[in-house]
């Protein structure tokens, strides 16, 4: 079992985690309390943008639904006139330096999110300098930023702030990084604006969200076809993701017959990864497919979702645009 195997295991299983993991959890944890303080205390500068900044983020490591949130929140914005751009540090690319992304953006240089988030017609920036790649957005025309990831980055100030969670596995056993999967405490939680529960059972104060998708589309032509057609077949499931299990559960639930195969987040995919010496289709998540277009074979697909939230989740969220 590899070291994140072990993590994952005693952060939401019954899994024995190492020794040291308590300490380091207990550094970590003050590292974090000093940091927000100085920025409470104004000794860290926190920039303030001329528009409004939406944070989306999640206080567990990994994923729990954030780029289908943001893409859903931006069509949202984009129908009630706002013209909304996306903020990202472009994890997992090598690009450094604030950079507003062209049509065809190159995941190994920006990140696999950034990407998927400007296939679908959104203006994105990228950069470690947030504040910096933010005025990009704002000189090509946008006047509402999300900031993708972004709910620990105190530097940019924020007038909205929206956790999302797993809904399955929500906050494992609740400790801090290594000891468990919390970047922040959970009293973090009193203080977002909204809190977005991702599957699962939504509990009190958090708004639900699914993911739906009926559709594959082909990573060569484009080609869709009904998710249905693979019914009561054999295929390759696919997910470099922060909780890969649920993709393949979303599959298994669709009647397919899958033989799953998980990587790490934000993976960089090679063909000899995907190399699996048969002829059964391959599927996997958007956020993969863009990484693999480039050495993609006629029977890979990718599974695209939307996120559905009540209509009165973003009549909030716009009232509170509004109100600044």
């Amino acid at each position: 079992m590899t070291l994140a195997e072990t993590l994952q295991a005693g952060w939401y299983g019954k899994g024995r985690l190492p020794w040291w993991c308590y300490p380091l959890a207990g550094l970590y944890g003050a590292v974090v309390a000093i940091r927000r303080a100085l920025y409470a205390w104004g000794w860290l500068r926190i920039v303030r943008l001329p528009c409004p900044v939406i944070v989306v983020g999640n206080l567990t490591a990994g994923g729990a639904g954030k780029t289908p949130l943001t893409l859903a929140l931006s069509d949202a914005l984009r129908t009630r006139g706002y013209r909304p751009g996306v903020v990202s540090r472009g994890y997992g690319g090598s690009r450094r330096e604030p950079m507003l992304l062209g049509d065809t953006p190159n995941p190994t240089e920006v990140g696999d999110e950034p990407c998927l988030v400007r296939a679908a017609g959104v203006p994105v920036a990228i950069g470690r300098d947030r504040p910096a790649a933010a005025q990009l957005l704002l000189d090509a025309g946008c006047d509402v930023l999300i900031a993708d990831d972004g709910l620990q980055h105190y530097r940019l100030a924020r007038d909205v702030e929206i956790c999302v969670i797993d809904g399955d596995r929500r906050f494992g056993n609740a400790r801090l990084l290594p000891a468990g999967p919390l970047r922040e405490p959970l009293r973090r939680l009193d203080k977002v604006n909204f809190r977005v529960c991702n599957g699962g059972t939504a509990q009190a104060g958090e708004i639900p969200m699914f993911l739906r998708g009926g559709t594959v589309r082909a990573l060569r032509d484009g080609q869709e076809r009904s998710i249905a057609d693979f019914s009561g077949a054999r295929a390759h499931a696919v997910a470099a993701i922060g909780h890969p299990e649920r993709f393949f559960a979303s599959l298994a639930m669709q009647g397919i017959d899958v033989i799953a195969h998980p990587f790490a987040d934000h993976h960089a995919f090679v063909p000899a990864d995907l190399a699996f010496g048969d002829d059964l289709p391959v599927l996997m998540t958007e956020k993969d497919a863009v990484k693999c277009r480039i050495f993609a074979r006629p029977d890979w697909w990718s599974v695209p979702v939307k996120a559905e939230l009540p209509l009165a989740f973003y009549d909030a969220v716009c009232a509170r645009l509004d109100s600044r």
